[in-house]
């Protein structure tokens, strides 16, 4: 079992690389996101301490649990607090994630264990996976993804874009590149080919 980390810039497909190796592979797939979501549930260790660090704020529905998009607005506007939300949920997530990948290992199951998060390089999971790999498209067909599939103005594209790695920050630690700036069967033809250089290397 392979375990690996993917990342890329919003919009640049890793959805779709992710479901090519599913075609391909015996794969099991951790969302960073949704690890987060769900370490930030009620009756976590995560929950407990964002209660005692936000509970003033207004980012609390009336059942107790978080009301996302007010804490989006708040960790969009304030520096400080998205620094200590990370700082608690980050860890967690990572735990999480390398315990799942443990376990996975000792089962014996899957041909891969991936793990797709944006902020991989910058967590430092190139500690904990057996590699990362890195999903590349263009800043414009990544632009026209993001204004075409989620409807962003090309002013809030461009904030994300400035608030990310650049394109040689990721094939620094990424070791895998597929290009992802064409079509789904160009990314399979890439794993495909990766498959069998690797294969050959044996």
């Amino acid at each position: 079992m392979r375990f690996i980390g993917l990342t890329g810039g919003v919009g640049a497909g890793k959805t779709t690389v992710l479901k090519a190796m599913k075609q391909m592979y015996r794969v099991r797939i951790l969302i960073a996101d949704e690890i987060a979501h769900e370490q930030m549930e009620p009756g976590t260790k995560c929950y407990k301490q964002l209660q005692e660090i936000f509970g003033s704020y207004d980012i609390w529905c009336e059942d107790g649990c978080i009301n996302r998009p007010r804490l989006a607005e708040l960790l969009f506007s304030d520096e400080e607090c998205r620094r200590t939300m990370n700082e608690i949920v980050h860890p967690a997530v990572k735990e999480y994630i390398i315990g799942e990948a443990e376990k996975e290992r000792q089962r014996g199951y899957y041909d891969y264990v991936i793990v797709e998060a944006a902020l991989l390089i910058e967590e430092h999971y190139d500690t904990i996976c057996d590699e990362l790999w890195y999903v590349y498209a263009s800043a414009q067909t990544r632009k026209e993804r993001l204004m075409a599939d989620r409807g962003y103005s090309e002013q809030k594209v461009e904030q994300i874009f400035a608030a990310q790695l650049t394109d040689e920050m990721y094939r620094k630690y990424c070791s895998v590149v597929i290009d992802n700036d064409r079509d789904e069967q160009y990314v399979l033809e890439q794993i495909k080919q990766l498959y069998r250089h690797r294969s050959e290397e044996k």
